[in-house]
């Protein structure tokens, strides 16, 4: 794919980058090697390869779901400034 000036210097308005005409001239190659290396790697056939996300296998370290620390309502307000009904009290919020 060739890149000319005209889409750098879109390219670098949208990206709010500052280029004269001599760097345009320059990047449009590099640019367009870039977009070939691009169209290289979408032909290359990956159907048969797992996605992954990492390149060495990792596995979850998993525990039992149980609860541990149930039924303990009344200690736990007994730290609060104010409770009602087994619930915490806050103050009523008005805006």
């Amino acid at each position: 794919m060739s890149v000319d000036t005209a889409t750098v210097k879109r390219v670098a308005s949208l990206a709010r980058i500052a280029i004269t005409d001599a760097e345009a001239e320059r990047l449009a190659p590099e640019l367009g090697n870039i977009l070939g290396w691009i169209e290289q790697l979408g032909e290359v056939d990956t159907s048969s390869v797992e996605p992954m996300t990492a390149v060495i296998p990792n596995t979850l370290r998993l525990r039992e779901d149980v609860v541990t620390d149930g039924n303990m309502r009344d200690a736990v307000l007994a730290n609060a400034p104010q409770a009602e009904h087994g619930f915490f009290a806050v103050p009523k919020v008005i805006e």
